[in-house]
This record gives C-alpha cells, sequence and structure tokens, in this order.
C-alpha cells in the first residue's frame, strides 16, 4: 500500500505545474552521501513517518456487495495511516530550489482531496478518498531540526506532506447464503384459543420483485441508466 502511494505522489509532483520539466522525484533518504551523488535537479520526498489516525478507527463490519447489490462477504472497515513525508528540492543553487519548492506547492494545493477512480487498483477498490495535507502544522512527535540531525545533513527548505490513506484490514468473511424464500408467519392463542391460522408467506414472486426494486435503486444510484 504505501508504495502505490508513492507512485501517486510522483505522478502528481510530475504533473501540474512541473509538466514537462523533466524533473526528477526520489524517495531515498536525503543524506550527505546521496546529495553528493546527485547531478541533476530532483524533488526528495522522503517518507520519514508512519502513524495510525486513530481518531478515525470503526469497529463492526462493513458489507461487501456483488453487482446485484447482495451482500457476499463481509470485512472490519479499514484502519487509516497517516504517511508524513518530508519534501525537498535539489539543484545547485538556493533560487532555483525554491522555485521547485512553490512549483510543488502549487501543484499539491488544489489536491486536497484524491478520488477512488484517480488511485491504483488496490487502494480505489475501498472506494474511499485519500486526503493530501501540505505544509500543514507540525503535529509529528519529531521535528524537522531532529530528522535532519539524524540523516545528517544541513537544514534545509521543506515542505511537510501528509497523506492520510486507508488499509485494508484482513481477513474477508463470507456471508451467508441469500435469501430466496420470504418468511412464513402464523398466529395463534396460548393452549389454541383462538386456533393457529393458516400461514402467511412471502411468493417467491414478492422476493423477485423486491431484489429488482433493489438492483433498479442501485443503478440509479451508481449512474447505471
Amino acid at each position: 500500500m504505501i508504495h502505490e502511494v508513492d507512485e501517486v505522489l510522483k505522478a502528481l509532483l510530475k504533473g501540474g505545474a512541473l509538466t514537462g520539466s523533466g524533473i526528477d522525484v526520489a524517495f531515498e533518504a536525503p543524506t550527505r552521501d546521496w546529495a553528493a551523488r546527485r547531478n541533476a535537479p530532483v524533488i526528495n520526498t522522503y517518507l520519514y513517518d508512519i502513524r495510525e489516525d486513530v481518531g478515525r478507527r470503526q469497529r463492526g463490519q462493513m458489507s461487501v456487495r456483488d453487482q446485484d447489490d447482495i451482500v457476499v462477504k463481509r470485512r472490519r472497515p479499514p484502519r487509516w495511516f497517516r504517511l508524513s513525508y518530508l519534501v525537498t528540492a535539489w539543484t545547485k543553487t538556493p533560487q532555483d530550489e525554491h522555485r521547485l519548492l512553490s512549483a510543488a506547492l502549487a501543484t499539491l494545493l488544489p489536491r486536497e482531496t484524491l478520488p477512488p477512480s484517480e488511485l491504483p487498483a488496490a487502494i480505489g477498490a475501498l472506494g474511499l478518498s485519500v486526503t493530501v495535507t501540505v505544509a500543514g502544522t507540525q503535529t509529528e512527535a519529531r521535528s524537522f531540526a531532529e530528522i535532519w540531525s539524524a540523516l545528517g545533513g544541513e537544514l534545509k527548505p521543506s515542505l511537510d506532506l501528509v497523506v492520510t490513506v486507508p488499509f485494508p484490514a484482513f481477513p474477508d468473511y463470507e456471508a451467508g447464503p441469500a435469501v430466496t424464500e420470504g418468511a412464513t408467519v402464523m398466529i395463534g392463542g396460548i393452549e389454541g384459543d383462538p386456533p393457529m391460522s393458516e400461514g402467511r408467506s412471502h411468493r417467491p414472486h414478492q422476493v423477485a420483485a423486491a431484489r429488482a426494486a433493489r438492483k433498479d435503486a442501485t443503478d440509479r444510484r451508481t449512474g447505471r441508466r
């Protein structure tokens, strides 16, 4: 899941204000050795922190439905994680680095929410949007000064980029077979007074009509019609 978020960010940063610039996007730790090896302008997007967003944790189960809106599986709600990236620009001059950071900021700010249709299949299949926060308030336990100290480099201008992404909870549980026959209701008194009435049941055609109505409502909701 994390590597798929990397690919999403790479596509975002190579587009927008940086379309056609040829600027590379790297995910390596921006250490002094890495900086000495680079030979072209690059935007470094270093993943420095992974934490669960416990405020979004849910209990219970979610229903997984097929194309006919019938429950076929049940699963636990996904867990949400905050992936924090340190975004820096590396060129020969500070002015060019600032221009790259400005372009990255202009590219990321309009993309606060990424819909499922723009996400890789493994994430998009959950039907949930991913949120992107750039240059927000520093809320993690480690400060940027501590991060740069751990990397062994000098402090550079950077953008704090946080992607909050759902992670599926496993395993899935098979649901029981769909109901194809209606319930039968019989009413009677205690000790047979009044006597037990004849059973009143949902007929198969009524069950089929209810399923067709449910499918029709699903088609209208998803735009199939």
